[in-house]
């Protein structure tokens, strides 16, 4: 029996990338996948650095320098396009995509969030849950359409809130739990058993995901 081919993969940052760091130490651990590249729109992002300790090629495509999110999001679909991947993750990228961009990759484009969507789409998240008086938050990955935070959510990791916590310390518990539900989709999706459908939904080992796969 032939060994698989690693699904190749390219993420894309913006910050430190902690769930990049996740992904790589799933791919050294021999998840079916290989990060061939890492982009960040942020020349200082640590994600970078991250890569590089590992051999994974990066590239930086800095939005400041082009004039609208459009001309922006063409370059860098053709930086993406150079490496051939088969799947785009957003990693902490920290750029509303064109609805042009996202349509180009439709089906190979997931995102990690944090929070149990639909809740809480968009920024700052965790004080969110906090002031609506949450008792438990978490972390989606779905796949990305063209309204913001709002493609079919795939898994979930839900996490309790404390009474003594602040958005720091509830965004660390959620942190913890995204490093294991990122690399699990991902690895899904290499393996064949993830697609998004014709009809707009996720199917996960040929059944319509109603509800989004919990952590367990």
């Amino acid at each position: 029996m032939s060994e698989q081919v690693p699904l190749t993969v390219v993420a894309l940052i913006s910050g430190s990338g902690s769930n990049l760091q996740a992904l790589i130490d799933a791919q050294t651990a021999g998840a079916p996948f290989a990060l061939c590249a890492v982009i960040s729109n942020e020349p200082d992002a640590f994600g970078l650095e991250r890569a590089r300790r590992h051999g994974i090629p990066t590239a930086v495509l800095n939005h400041r320098d082009y004039p609208d999110r459009a001309s922006f999001d063409q370059a860098l679909a053709a930086l993406i396009d150079s490496y051939a991947p088969q799947l785009v993750v957003l990693a902490g990228f920290m750029r509303i995509l064109t609805p042009e961009f996202v349509a180009r990759y439709l089906g190979r484009l997931l995102n990690i969030h944090p929070s149990l969507l639909p809740k809480y789409q968009g920024l700052h998240t965790h004080q969110r849950a906090l002031d609506a008086g949450e008792h438990e938050h978490g972390a989606s990955v779905h796949f990305v359409t063209a309204e913001l935070d709002g493609g079919p959510v795939i898994l979930q990791a839900r996490v309790p809130v404390l009474a003594d916590d602040d958005a720091a310390t509830l965004a660390a518990r959620v942190l913890q739990r995204e490093h294991v539900i990122y690399p699990a989709v991902v690895r899904w999706f290499a393996e064949g058993r993830l697609q998004l459908g014709d009809d707009g939904c996720a199917y996960l080992d040929g059944v319509a995901l109603t509800a989004p796969h919990q952590l367990a």
